[in-house]
């Protein structure tokens, strides 16, 4: 089995994604104690892969990689997002939380063959261009260090004149990024996440990142073409909601396109087998209800029948739109723990300890389970690939050159 690393851990979806793709993982990091405590409830509960987990409680810059030894697989990363958030206070690499430096530090001791940094699409805006093309070439070039008394943007233009120097550049890591769409994927939640992909040059691993597998067109024909997302969930007549009228164009257009791919998945096809929370409370763990919904501008819940609007951690407690369910008959409530994480593809057997506020916020900041499995699982395929490759001939016999 190959070997993994994660860093910043928070409550496991990475982890959980990494380790669903195939990856024995050597070290599992995060300093957050209500995500550790959560990660050890799920252990001493025997759910499986967490109770193999070496989980480590504590900072990444504190951590001795050393121990851990070369020789690893991939080193998976959520590197913290509060810095670079649309919702957070922008503060990007200025922010104490920016731990993008001490990522790249582990990869220059493990030495891995493959690199998953996972963070928000906020990442990608403008105002941070200069600071992204940093982190990329630094992941590309991790012995290339910042000097003591360099500034980022110094070290930036050096790490630019090494990449385009053609010298023997030491350990160098191919790397490409994308924004991601979860609901691309399977998950049933609309959630842009921006990964960073990197193999160790040496191995000459040729990869792209994975084709969308499920789509929004495909989700509007299975609804209102063929109708076979009713008739799915048993739902007829007045029960169904009303086509949109601004949809006819585009039905008549995907009317002509059958069959498409896998329809989005929604909040119905993720939820509809869980009892009613508000009057059959207790019969699943993690599913109760929690009073005090209500929609305002801008914050109108997830409709049942489409993939849900973002899960939000929030930096105060929990947003009160994004984490609502909007009924088709109008009314709202908040999504309960079971149901968010449905929504983030955690297994039923997973269970969260503390408060609801507290388990939310965890999950908020969790990627999907799905998601990363489906990314972990690609990357796992290539390694394996190359480590079968038969050596060319001249390698296994130098002299037949001659």
């Amino acid at each position: 089995m190959m070997t993994s690393v994660e860093l910043f851990a928070g409550v496991g979806g990475l982890a959980l994604g990494v380790s669903n793709a195939g990856f024995r993982h050597k070290a599992v990091i995060e300093i957050d104690a209500d995500a550790c405590g959560t990660i050890r409830e799920n252990q001493r509960q025997n759910v499986k892969p967490l109770v193999d987990w070496p989980l480590h409680q504590g900072d990444v810059r504190a951590f001795d990689f050393g121990a851990v030894g070369e020789g690893i697989d991939l080193l998976a990363a959520g590197v913290p997002c509060q810095p670079w958030s649309l919702g957070g206070k922008h503060r990007g690499y200025q922010d104490e939380r920016n731990l993008f430096p001490d990522t790249v530090a582990a990869i220059r001791t493990l030495r891995p063959k493959a690199v998953l940094i996972e963070n928000v699409k906020g990442l990608l805006r403008q105002s941070f261009a200069k600071y992204f093309e940093y982190v990329t070439l630094m992941v590309r070039h991790p012995e290339v260090t910042r000097k003591a008394d360099e500034v980022w943007m110094d070290h930036l233009s050096r790490l630019e004149r090494h990449h385009t120097s053609g010298r023997d550049r030491g350990l160098e890591y191919n790397v490409v990024f994308q924004l991601l769409n979860a609901a691309d994927y399977g998950v049933p939640q609309r959630r842009e996440r921006v990964f960073i992909v990197a193999f160790r040059s040496d191995l000459a691993v040729e990869w792209s990142f994975p084709a969308p597998t499920h789509s929004q067109d495909a989700l509007l024909a299975d609804q209102w073409v063929t109708g076979e997302y009713w008739d799915r969930h048993e739902i007829s007549g007045r029960k169904r909601l009303e086509l949109p009228a601004k949809l006819r164009p585009r039905l008549e257009r995907l009317a002509s396109l059958l069959p498409l791919d896998a329809p989005w998945r929604t909040v119905r096809d993720a939820i509809s087998d869980l009892p009613d929370p508000e009057t059959r409370c207790g019969l699943v763990p993690n599913h109760d209800f929690q009073p005090g919904a209500r929609p305002y501008p801008g914050h109108t819940g997830s409709p049942l029948d489409e993939a849900a609007k973002t899960l939000k951690a929030g930096d105060h407690g929990v947003p009160g739109g994004e984490n609502m369910l909007r009924l088709p008959n109008g009314r709202v409530r908040y999504f309960t723990v079971r149901e968010s994480a449905r929504l983030q593809t955690f297994p039923d057997s997973f269970v969260f300890q503390g408060s609801w506020t507290e388990t939310m916020r965890q999950l908020g900041n969790a990627v999907p389970v799905q998601l990363s499995g489906v990314v972990a699982s690609d990357i796992r395929r290539h390694l394996n690939s190359k480590a079968k490759r038969p050596a060319p001939i001249c390698a296994l016999n130098p002299l037949s050159i001659h």
